[in-house]
């Protein structure tokens, strides 16, 4: 029961103004192993779990090659995923939040989110659409990917047509990354380019190290990455809101939440 309420509570927390990913309990698993994974929320690679609570997702899926199927669950799971490998070869889970709002008191904590996230521009449309300076909401949905090895690990991620993703050009597991991961970042499945991809590296030893990326014109963005470190790659979409979106929450911005785990074997 702890942990239902852990996750009800954080569902509508601003501290959900940050990260959420997944996080394998290993990221390669042995042929005919089972997957397990947490959904965590956090900053710079840390952050608290989640537990499985139907209400706080709109999707829940494994996919391997061709297949895919949803992610079994009985509320209150920790780790939220636990399911049997679907075959040998590499698996993409992936998650889509349910949507929820952050209040800020000031625009300047708004302000601090949207240049940390590379929207230089945000200021002057909040000035142009005459939206407040004060106790306003953005709306803010999380799309996260994590890529699992079972047995050889071999396979390729793939688009999974989320409203925006990002998808691994090699395979972490399996193909050479001397000169770096490519992964390439689509919203509404088109290609972003000149987005920021920030990039987080956690060592063996927890250490984080935090670097920032941009795509080039075919949204694509080459990752530094070393054998033995995990990763997350995060980027974000900032829009004016639809109008449904306004009419049911109030919010005055929107978010989309774009994530990807993966390791580096050593």
């Amino acid at each position: 029961m702890r942990a239902i309420l852990l996750a009800l509570a954080l569902s509508s927390s601003p501290a959900l103004a940050h990260e959420l990913w997944l996080e394998p309990v290993d990221y390669t698993v042995a042929a005919q192993g089972v997957i397990e994974a947490a959904i965590v929320n956090g900053q710079k690679f840390e952050g608290s779990k989640f537990a499985y609570v139907p209400k706080t997702f709109s999707r829940f899926t494994i996919t391997w090659g061709e297949a895919e199927v949803v992610v079994p669950g009985r509320i209150g799971d920790l780790p939220a995923l636990r399911i049997p490998a679907l075959g040998e070869g590499l698996h993409i889970a992936a998650f889509q939040s349910a949507g929820d709002v952050v209040s800020y008191k000031t625009y300047e904590d708004f302000d601090r989110f949207a240049k940390h996230k590379d929207f230089p521009n945000a200021r002057t449309e909040h000035l142009a659409r005459a939206l407040p300076e004060t106790d306003f909401k953005e709306f803010y949905r999380r799309f996260a990917k994590a890529l699992v090895a079972v047995g050889n690990g071999e396979g390729k991620d793939r688009n999974l047509g989320m409203e925006t993703e990002i998808v691994a050009l090699a395979n972490p597991f399996t193909d050479d990354l001397a000169a770096g991961l490519p992964v390439q970042v689509f919203y509404r499945n088109e290609v972003r380019a000149d987005a920021q991809v920030e990039l987080f590296q956690k060592a063996g030893d927890g250490t984080v190290t935090i670097t920032l990326h941009r795509t080039d014109a075919e949204g694509i963005a080459t990752l530094p990455v070393l054998p033995g470190h995990s990763y997350l790659a995060d980027a974000v979409v900032l829009r004016s809101p639809a109008i449904a979106v306004v009419d049911g929450t109030g919010a005055a911005w929107e978010t989309l939440w774009a994530a990807l785990t993966f390791a580096v074997p050593d």
